[in-house]
């Protein structure tokens, strides 16, 4: 790759734009999902709006799983510049579609499934693209560029949940203004990824040609462990991120959103840590060590009923998951070298996958909750949102909805556990007589 062609430190921060308004979009969708549901959902069905709103946030997952599994393996014959292009058209539509949902009466429902898979779109080209493009920027450091380059996943969290926090609880704007934002930062990349050109990724620029890359987690196989692995990780990190705003805003006396805008700062600071992390305990030490916080704040967000039992679950939860997907993206493409784009966008698939099945799961755990504790829908179809009794049903939906999720970092300390110990082991058989240490 030669410089003179290529601008490295302006394709990095385009790259870093994109994952920005990626992240402000979601955190966006994650805080206006109470004043959708209760604008749009409720009035179709109050008994399942949960589940619905569950369903049309993961639809943005979807979109972004549906563009990395297409993107990936044909970014280098598409061209970079071109799929951040087309990620920028996806931020501009997506958002506009939202807006025009109520306009299409029955279909609403639809309409606004259908406007988050595009929305969706967007953040999955920008993962596909901007992932193989920063480690073939910076393959001597690949862990410690790729955690620089999703810190500012929860930098753009912080500013779209302050935003959300600033229109609806200072302002009092409508969801409509919040939901506009995104479009003028996706036209602001557009405009910027226009004026530079972008570098095939380091598989092909080094001769791997398009068959081997396709082949190479097929003639692996332990690639798919890494798949699973994923699935769970990202469940553990961003189904609860984009459940917060639902779940926590009737428990903790405090807008849900902040929890995730808190959450978003301890881990912007922290993955600019990464990389001596890694070189310290490797990526699957470092993975294997994340869990444990990671289901202990989970656990007590899931029993959080103020404020400051929320910040202090929260600050344990961050801790946790800050590290998982980037750390994951370098760990498979460390070890998958010949997979290229290819290999990174499946494991992003496969979280965004997770996602997609999680959070509908999560609205119908938590719709069930709160009609059991009602006494039925009858019961709960009585409560007066603000009573005493309204409150309770609302905090035990939250509380039985975060258990069941709390149990995702459990199975993964096992997971990392044997990861870990079975290629230290290798390592050490790799060893030969003549490469130990003299006594």
């Amino acid at each position: 790759m030669e410089e003179r062609l290529y601008n490295r430190r302006a394709l990095f921060w385009i790259c870093v734009l994109a994952l920005f308004v990626a992240a402000m979009s979601n955190s966006i969708r994650a805080g206006a999902a109470g004043a959708l549901k209760t604008a749009l959902l409720d009035p179709i069905d109050a008994h399942h709006s949960g589940e619905m709103i569950g369903t049309v946030l993961g639809s943005s997952f979807l979109g972004f799983a549906l563009s990395l599994l297409v993107v990936s393996p044909l970014l280098d014959r598409i061209g970079a510049k071109r799929m951040i292009l087309f990620a920028s058209a996806c931020f501009i539509v997506g958002p506009l579609l939202v807006l025009a949902s109520p306009f299409f009466g029955g279909s609403l429902y639809l309409m606004l499934n259908l406007a988050m898979v595009i929305w969706g779109f967007g953040w999955g080209a920008s993962e596909a693209t901007i992932n193989p493009v920063t480690a073939t920027l910076f393959s001597d450091d690949k862990t410690g560029k790729l955690n620089h380059l999703h810190a500012w996943w929860p930098a753009g969290i912080v500013l779209g949940g302050l935003l959300s926090v600033l229109f609806f609880q200072m302002l009092d704007l409508p969801w409509q203004a919040l939901i506009a934002l995104p479009i003028v930062p996706g036209a602001v990349l557009g405009l910027w990824a226009a004026r530079h050109h972008f570098p095939q990724t380091e598989s092909t620029a080094q001769g791997v040609r398009f068959g081997e890359m396709l082949a190479e987690p097929f003639r692996r196989p332990t690639f798919w462990v890494f798949f699973a692995i994923m699935f769970l990780t990202a469940s553990a990190e961003l189904a609860p991120g984009a459940w917060v705003d639902v779940a926590l805003t009737q428990t903790v006396k405090m807008p849900g959103i902040l929890v995730l805008v808190y959450v978003s700062a301890i881990m912007f600071v922290m993955r600019h840590f990464a990389g001596p992390l890694d070189r310290i305990f490797s990526d699957m030490g470092l993975l294997l060590i994340s869990t444990v916080p990671a289901a202990l704040g989970l656990y007590l967000l899931s029993t959080a009923d103020s404020p400051f039992t929320a910040v202090l679950a929260a600050t344990l939860w961050a801790i946790g998951v800050c590290f998982m997907w980037p750390t994951m993206m370098a760990a498979v493409s460390r070890r998958y070298f010949r997979s290229g784009p290819w290999g990174i966008g499946l494991i992003g698939f496969a979280g965004a996958m997770a996602i997609y099945f999680v959070l509908p799961r999560l609205g119908v755990i938590y719709d069930d909750a709160k009609l059991a504790k009602a006494g039925g829908a009858d019961a709960f179809a009585a409560l007066q949102p603000g009573s005493a009794e309204y409150g309770q049903v609302m905090a035990y939906a939250a509380e039985t909805s975060f258990k069941a999720i709390a149990v995702i970092p459990v199975v993964l300390f096992f997971i990392f556990a044997v990861v870990w110990m079975l290629e230290r082991r290798k390592r050490a058989s790799a060893v030969t007589p003549a490469q130990m240490p003299a006594v």
